[in-house]
């Protein structure tokens, strides 16, 4: 079952969260990060991106951008833009994607501290690999700042308890409620100071949630856990009710999120003709030519492909895929092995310069731009996963193919943060 724990988070005041809440550091490079925090000495970029207040063209892994990282998020503290709360509490976290709109689909996750060792143990459950560079990064930043600075997405199993309690303290009025001038995002925050519901929920965890899944922020979750393994290791007097056994998470009820689509763009045709390649394609797919408007994939196993001003329609054939397997099922396996892998050429995501990757956040229309510019010659849209299909792959041990979920909004960092010796 799962460990959740309050904490004394650190949090800014009111009056500045707007500003001080950034995106998180992953979704920005350095220069984008630089654009966005300029003129706004409260951003969190300057913690999160410290190497946008160094020369641009600062190598973003250097040691002086670590430096930098100490010194602006002890500033942040000193000025008084991050305050510790006094007794640890819970947290709850709002997020949408259309917060004007009448009909706004909200999500409402806790924020919580998970246990370190629940994540040695898998009983936080992954569904990606991780890299070992970007695990030591991401364990820098936490070991310079002694902190978890930004929290990481996790999803678990619904429960009607948690909802009700949720659902009771939300229809107070939050602490911290803005649209975010970037991308129009909401975003709205309460503090649970109650120890009854606070002891509450911690129970519920413990007793009706038996694993709790990362849904966004693998590399942040790894570098969490084992810098709270390090910091055990190092201390003599262990008693493992430190607060570096535990790391920051904002937790959602799986039957909240929504997983939107994660496309393809190739730079080429692997030296076959546009028509020798649709040939191709044949084998594994029932395709159909759809005209010059978008056309975007309706359900499972069917896929749309942009080619030369035009878009297809196409549809897997029986024997491509296996229902009954929790990888051989994913779409994103079907076009690796029948196209990307066998007529393309491509056999490692990870690591193939030819093939980029497209979030759905921006729309089948990018797609088509990147085809139309010459930039790439072909681009697949997929129909996006679910959350089942994401807790399946991670209850059976397996791991997704790289870069098959996308999860929007992104957890907006500054909001609050978890210290490791609060």
């Amino acid at each position: 079952m799962s460990v959740i724990k309050a904490f004394k988070g650190l949090r800014p005041p009111k009056e500045i969260v707007e500003k001080l809440a950034s995106r998180p550091y992953d979704v920005l490079n350095s220069e984008e990060a630089r654009k966005e925090a300029e003129g706004n000495p409260y951003s969190l970029l300057h913690v999160t991106k410290a190497e946008i207040d160094l020369p641009a063209g600062t190598d973003e892994h250097s040691p002086e951008v670590y430096l930098q990282v100490v010194k602006n998020f002890n500033n942040f503290k000193d000025f008084g833009w991050l305050v510790r709360d006094e007794e640890e509490k819970l947290y709850i976290y709002a997020q949408s994607m259309n917060p004007t709109e009448a009909n706004a689909h909200w999500q409402y996750g806790i924020v919580a501290c998970a246990y370190s060792e629940d994540y040695i143990n898998k009983i936080i459950k992954k569904h990606e690999l991780t890299r070992k560079d970007k695990e030591e990064d991401r364990m820098k930043h936490v070991r310079i700042t002694n902190a978890n600075v930004e929290p990481v997405f996790f999803a678990y199993p619904a429960v009607a308890e948690i909802d009700a309690i949720v659902s009771k303290i939300t229809s107070t009025a939050p602490i911290y409620d803005f649209i975010a001038k970037e991308d129009g995002f909401g975003h709205r925050f309460w503090v649970i100071d109650d120890k009854a519901t606070i002891a509450r929920l911690v129970e519920l965890f413990a007793t009706k949630v038996p694993a709790m899944y990362i849904a966004d922020g693998h590399h942040r979750s790894a570098a969490a856990a084992l810098v709270g393994q390090e910091k055990k290791e190092h201390n003599t007097h262990h008693t493992g009710k430190e607060e570096y056994n535990y790391f920051m998470t904002v937790i959602f009820p799986d039957n909240q999120l929504k997983v939107i689509d994660y496309n393809r763009v190739v730079k080429d045709l692997n030296g076959l003709s546009k028509d020798e390649f649709l040939k191709a394609l044949t084998a594994a797919y029932d395709v159909q030519e759809m005209g010059a408007d978008i056309y975007k994939p309706s359900k499972l196993h069917e896929f749309s492909m942009y080619l030369d001003g035009k878009w297809y329609k196409m549809n897997a054939k029986a024997g491509t895929y296996d229902d009954n397997d929790p990888i051989g099922v994913l779409d994103v396996k079907i076009l690796s092995d029948h196209v990307l892998d066998k007529i393309l050429g491509i056999k490692d995501l990870r690591t193939d310069k030819r093939i980029d990757f497209v979030g759905g956040i921006r729309g089948l229309g990018e797609l088509k731009r990147r085809v139309d510019n010459g930039e790439m010659k072909v681009a697949f849209a997929l129909y996006p996963v679910s959350m089942q299909q994401i807790i399946d792959i991670a209850d059976s041990g397996n791991i997704m193919p790289p870069k098959t979920t996308w999860f929007e909004p992104k957890l907006r960092s500054g909001l609050v943060i978890h210290e490791l010796n609060a």
